[in-house]
C-alpha cells in the first residue's frame, strides 16, 4: 500500500534523515586504507546507541535474505554492490567502498548510501561513482508532483545508458516511512509517463546502482552480499526524498556537513 505523508509528518522525518546523513558522513571520513569492515559496523552501532535511534537492518529478514542481517550497516567492497554483510576484511589501497545505512528516529525511517574509493583511485571507478551520483541527481530532479514513477526510472536509465552501462532491475528504490521498505518500487529503468503518479506526501528512497560491465548478480555464501557475476566493480548512491508541492526535499542531504 502506498502511503502519503502530511507536511507535519515529513517534518517529523527530518531528524531521521539528518541522523542517517551524519552517520554516513562520519563513516566516510573515518574510512581509510587499513580500516576493518567490522569496525565500521561497530562505529555505526555506537552512533545509533548515542542518538537513541533504532537500526533497520539488524533484525531485517526478507525473503531473499538467508537469515536476519545481524549488523547495522551494509558494507559492499569492489565487486560487491548491495547488501554487503560486514565481515573481517581490512580495506586495501584502491578499494571501492559502498556504505548503505538506514535507521529509525522517533518511529520514522531514512535510508541512504554513498560510494567512494580509499587510497589511490582508478579512473574507471571514479567515473562509475560519478555516474551513479548523476543518475541520483536526475532521479531527484524528476521527483516532482505531476510526473510518474516511470519518469524517475527513465531519468536514471538515461544516465546509465549514456555511459554504456546495463541495468539490473531486481533491486531499486522504494517507499520509506514507518518502515524501511514500502510501496512503491522505483526501478532503475523504465518508461517515462508510466506508473504511479507522483503526489505530494510521497516519500521514496531513490537508489541507482550500477556495475562496470554486467547487470547480473550472484549471492555470497553469507546469504546477503550481492556481487557482480563477472567480477566487475559496482557503485551505489541513495537518498530519501519527499515529494512536495514546492519540489523534492532530500531528507538525507549531507551538504550541510560540507560533503556531497
Amino acid at each position: 500500500m502506498i502511503e502519503l505523508r502530511t507536511p507535519a509528518e515529513i517534518d517529523a522525518m527530518r531528524p531521521a534523515g539528518r541522523f542517517v546523513a551524519e552517520v554516513l558522513a562520519t563513516l566516510r571520513d573515518e574510512t581509510k586504507v587499513g580500516t576493518n569492515l567490522l569496525h565500521l559496523d561497530r562505529r555505526a552501532h555506537e552512533m545509533i546507541r548515542a542518538a537513541g535511534a533504532e537500526s533497520c537492518y539488524i533484525d531485517y529478514h526478507p525473503s531473499f535474505g538467508a537469515s536476519p542481517f545481524g549488523k547495522v550497516l551494509c558494507t559492499s567492497v569492489n565487486d560487491a554492490v548491495l547488501h554487503g554483510l560486514p565481515h573481517d576484511y581490512t580495506l586495501r589501497d584502491g578499494d571501492l567502498v559502498s556504505l548503505d545505512f538506514a535507521a529509525s528516529v522517533d518511529g520514522w525511517v531514512a535510508d541512504s548510501a554513498v560510494s567512494f574509493v580509499v587510497g589511490t583511485a582508478r579512473d574507471e571507478d571514479l567515473a562509475l561513482i560519478d555516474t551513479t551520483q548523476r543518475a541520483l541527481a536526475a532521479a531527484i530532479e524528476n521527483a516532482t508532483v505531476g510526473k510518474k514513477i516511470g519518469d524517475i526510472s527513465a531519468a536514471i536509465a538515461a544516465v546509465a545508458h549514456a555511459e554504456g552501462l546495463s541495468i539490473n532491475t531486481d533491486f531499486g528504490g522504494h517507499g520509506v516511512g514507518r518502515t524501511m521498505h514500502g510501496d512503491p518500487h522505483v526501478a532503475n529503468d523504465g518508461k517515462a509517463g508510466r506508473g504511479y503518479p507522483l503526489r505530494p506526501g510521497l516519500v521514496v528512497a531513490l537508489e541507482p546502482w550500477f556495475l562496470h560491465t554486467t547487470d547480473r548478480l550472484v549471492t555470497d555464501p553469507d546469504g546477503w552480499t550481492l556481487r557482480s557475476a563477472d567480477g566487475s566493480r559496482g557503485s551505489h548512491s541513495e537518498h530519501t526524498v519527499a515529494i512536495t508541492p514546492d519540489g523534492p526535499i532530500v531528507l538525507t542531504d549531507r551538504s550541510f556537513l560540507g560533503v556531497d
